[in-house]
């Protein structure tokens, strides 16, 4: 007989709470405080927007365009492609 694969459900223990950061206390590794914690839990419904991707041909603002050159700025003006949002709701609760 074939051994029996454990579930991979959550136990009703697991989805009241019990063991989580929440209900164990405040999590330091990730906020800087208990009020931290709580509006990161209070604003965790959040949807985000992707950023709108402006490309400028080389004859648009070209002074604009130099200057982001000059300071090396192009990763600061090009949007990610891909981003957690628990470290976006987590930046956004510490902040």
């Amino acid at each position: 007989m074939a051994p029996k694969k454990l579930s991979t459900k959550r136990s009703r223990r697991d989805t009241t709470g019990e063991g989580s950061s929440a209900a164990s206390g405040f999590n330091s590794h990730r906020f800087q405080s208990s009020e931290h914690q709580h509006r990161f839990e209070a604003i965790r419904g959040w949807s985000f927007h992707r950023e709108r991707r402006v490309k400028l041909r080389e004859d648009e603002y070209t002074d604009f365009q130099e200057e982001v050159a000059r300071r090396h700025w192009t990763p600061l003006v090009t949007p990610m492609a891909k981003f957690d949002p628990e470290i976006v709701l987590e930046f956004y609760a510490n902040a």
